[in-house]
């Protein structure tokens, strides 16, 4: 796992909820494969073709992850605007630097991070 498990928990019970709040960061709303609640996840979401990819900091084992290959589909919210999201796939990170724009900042190599999540565009295609 790239990024320590604890950062994450600190991750989602304080900076999470004030980036939410802001309105600046893209917003993926999931709900729960157990509990069937809903969940708001703010994240760099980078558009790629017909879709979006996810950088997994925290890798695939995070509930976000988990959450929404379990449902199959997501919402997005970027700049005000509500996208539905489907097909959710893990994809190495080859394909997921060959799919995104070449402005786009890699993560840096010492994180070590190999999984990219990557979902189609259903509703809302630009």
């Amino acid at each position: 796992m790239p990024m320590p498990r604890w950062w994450g928990h600190i991750n989602k019970r304080v900076f999470n909820p004030r980036a939410i709040a802001s309105g600046k960061w893209p917003v993926l709303t999931h709900v729960g494969r157990t509990s069937g609640q809903t969940y708001r996840t703010p994240l760099d979401a980078h558009p790629v073709d017909s879709g979006y990819l996810f950088i997994l900091v925290y890798g695939s084992g995070s509930d976000w992850v988990r959450n929404i290959l379990a449902a199959g589909s997501a919402r997005l919210r970027v700049n005000g605007k509500d996208m539905e999201l489907a097909a959710p796939r893990l994809v190495g990170k080859d394909e997921a630097f060959q799919a995104l724009a070449d402005d786009v900042a890699r993560p840096p190599k010492m994180l070590r991070i190999t999984e990219f999540l990557r979902m189609d565009l259903t509703v809302g295609r630009p």
